[in-house]
């Protein structure tokens, strides 16, 4: 029987709300319209992103077409990732589109990059018990060109560590360092550990933050046991900077 308005309608089946009409345009080209009612949530994109091993700012902002590159990514991430935008880790949940809203914030009433909880640390003292002696860019008749690197007075044998998590890229032996090791991270610097009485990491071996790699000792050029620690900028001799500024900067305390 007919109905007084034309002929019932089948009934819409689940799910046709996420579906697209077309209609033919005069050209005979097709035009997707969204259905009336239809929900907006198919549309959405994915708006964060997990960070994984081997990542940089650099190489996730081009990869998922960040406004602005790593620098616009960074500074949205900044209360997430902290001071250092190299130091990112595996785990990071990133914002690819705003401001992220960083562990111990609020973001509607927190200042820009401001934290109420402390970030963990990034590194750790490369010798525990230790008496500071020489100091960075210390003088006196036992450095030529002035003292590269901080030192620290310890008893031979004491367990040297890893100041953060990285390569080795030099392990062995040195005339006037004697035994040293060198370790690149993920940050870009080298950290440097001199006058060691045994290593016992090799090259190209993956070390973790605070990880077992020498015994300090009194090799090479010295006056006593002690261990004599550099960040530098190159794995080579020469273009060190202040380790203690480093160490700060990784959330050590000295």
């Amino acid at each position: 029987m007919s109905s007084p308005h034309g002929r019932h309608r089948a009934a819409r089946r689940p799910g046709s709300a996420r579906k697209l009409a077309t209609r033919a345009s005069a050209a005979g080209a097709t035009l997707a319209l969204p259905v009336i009612g239809a929900s907006a949530a198919f549309a959405a994109e994915d708006t964060t992103y997990t960070v994984a091993s081997g990542d940089t700012l650099s190489v996730i902002a081009a990869e998922q077409d960040v406004d602005g590159g790593w620098k616009t990514l960074y500074e949205n991430n900044r209360s997430v990732i902290g001071e250092d935008p190299n130091l990112i880790s595996p785990g990071m949940e990133l914002s690819l589109d705003g401001p992220a809203d960083g562990p111990g914030t609020n973001a509607d009433n927190a200042s820009y990059g401001t934290a109420t909880a402390a970030p963990d640390p990034t590194a750790v003292m490369p010798v525990d018990g230790s008496t500071p002696t020489a100091g960075y860019e210390a003088s006196g008749a036992n450095w030529q060109n002035g003292h590269t690197g901080q030192d620290w007075s310890v008893p031979v044998g004491t367990t040297v560590k890893a100041a953060a998590k990285g390569t080795v890229v030099e392990a062995g032996w040195d005339d006037s360092f004697g035994y040293q090791i060198v370790i690149r991270h993920g940050d870009g610097d080298y950290t440097h550990y001199a006058h060691l009485s045994q290593t016992d990491v090799s090259e190209g071996a993956a070390v973790g933050m605070g990880d077992r790699i020498a015994q300090s000792g009194a090799t090479g050029n010295v006056t006593g046991p002690h261990l004599h620690f550099e960040v530098r900028t190159t794995p080579d001799y020469g273009s060190a900077k202040n380790p203690l500024t480093w160490l700060a900067n990784h959330g050590v305390t000295t």
